[in-house]
């Protein structure tokens, strides 16, 4: 186990070390920045070469736990831009309020088996040593609580049709919400996720655990670029003169 794990530790790190040169600034400059900036290169690879030592990425497990990670947000944003465009679940619900309550239904089905895929994907790979102690866990224990603090108070500052893309469905909020937590930081709801998912892979100490946070991570970035100004595209319209005589 421990040759493998060495010998899949240099493929990964012979890889990311060619990614990371492909990254490199190609413009001139200074012999401080730049080796500055090798530094930080090599940290960043030394921690991810050695998560990677320890993760098999074709378990199967791990496999599914990355689909489900990927689909989840793509699957509400396909179908909530489809209504929006459409209005066909609305048509098909009666009610705007139906189909989103059957959309929210959906994601949380789709959340619960992403996490599940997560928790097996963890069990199924070795824990990191260095990680597994008492105060690692505590560690995980301040995140998840905190993760799951922004994450229920966004849900309940922004209501079930807020929280589940009601706005996509034409149920729109008469102003932005700038309670908490709005208030101390954008799209608390995806990062409140993303600290739950990072606590309960420092708690089981499991590097393929706190590589799929990345991916959680990476994913929402993604999600946010898509989403946020589609949104605000949408109540333009709702502010705009005509939609008001409309």
């Amino acid at each position: 186990m421990t040759a493998i794990r060495k010998g899949r530790s240099g493929l990964w790190r012979n890889t990311l070390v060619d990614i990371s040169h492909s990254f490199l600034p190609s413009r001139p400059f200074s012999r401080q920045r730049r080796s500055l900036a090798l530094k930080v290169t090599q940290a960043d690879l030394y921690v991810m070469t050695r998560l990677l030592g320890y993760v098999d990425p074709s378990d199967p497990c791990f496999v599914a736990a990355i689909l489900t990670i990927t689909f989840n947000p793509l699957f509400w944003n396909v179908v909530a831009r489809w209504e929006h465009k459409t209005r066909q679940l609305s048509r098909a619900f009666r009610s705007p309020y139906l189909a989103c309550y059957s959309l929210g239904a959906a994601i949380l089905l789709l959340n619960v088996l992403r996490s599940h895929c997560f928790t097996q994907a963890m069990l199924s790979q070795p824990k990191m040593e260095s990680l597994d102690n008492p105060t690692a866990y505590r560690m995980g224990l301040v995140l998840l609580g905190v993760g799951s603090t922004f994450v229920l108070s966004s849900f309940f500052a922004l209501g079930f049709t807020g929280t589940f893309l009601g706005d996509y469905f034409g149920i729109l909020k008469e102003a932005r919400v700038t309670t908490f937590p709005f208030n101390v930081l954008d799209n608390p709801m995806y990062w409140g996720s993303t600290a739950n998912y990072l606590g309960w892979a420092v708690m089981h100490a499991s590097p393929a655990g706190l590589l799929l946070t990345a991916v959680v991570a990476l994913v929402y970035m993604v999600a946010i670029l898509y989403e946020e100004p589609f949104t605000a595209q949408i109540y333009q319209q709702k502010a705009s003169p005509s939609h008001k005589r409309s």
